[in-house]
């Protein structure tokens, strides 16, 4: 009966073992970074908060400031208005914003983007398909996309309104 106990939580230690090393080694140490600089971008289709369907490949010929964020996040929160203002005059250029939310509730998106005064498209990624497929890691994460659809830059912090500029100013076609 003891052996039989003993083996029974050896077994089970070697299994926590294993699933621990294996949540560390995904976490900390295998490359989640699934798109690089000079990449194409991999197409999706999102739907915005207006429920009109966006795919990345129609922007083709535009420089595209795609922008991965939620509502919790204090720095996304603080780079909203300058991506809405640089926006304003971009998209006169060529330049488009896609704000892509991950997995939040309508309700909280909508109050976020009418508090902040957003008028460029935010895409819902309800079930984290685009951000798992694109690598994000931290948010914000802004993927600078030129006319072509290769990525010329990513962007893993929060943004000054000069940064917001100067990006937008080298994905301009």
């Amino acid at each position: 009966m003891k052996k039989n106990r003993l083996l029974v939580r050896s077994v089970i230690l070697v299994i926590l073992i294993g699933a621990l090393g294996y949540t560390l080694y995904t976490n900390f140490f295998a490359n989640k970074e699934k798109v690089k600089v000079g990449d194409e971008v991999p197409d999706f289709v999102l739907t915005d908060l207006n429920g009109q369907k966006h795919q990345l490949s129609e922007y083709r010929g535009k420089g595209v400031f795609l922008n991965f964020w939620g509502t919790w996040c204090k720095p996304c929160e603080l780079e909203m208005p300058y991506m809405e203002n640089q926006y304003n005059y971009y998209k006169n250029h060529g330049v488009e914003v896609l704000a892509v939310n991950v997995a939040e509730s309508n309700v909280a998106v909508q109050s976020f983007v009418t508090r902040n005064n957003l008028s460029f498209p935010i895409l819902l990624d309800k079930d984290k398909q685009v951000l798992d497929g694109y690598g994000v890691g931290p948010l914000p994460t802004t993927f600078l996309i030129d006319k072509n659809g290769k990525v010329v830059d990513i962007v893993t912090s929060t943004m000054t309104e000069r940064a917001v500029r100067d990006y937008m100013e080298k994905i301009k076609p």
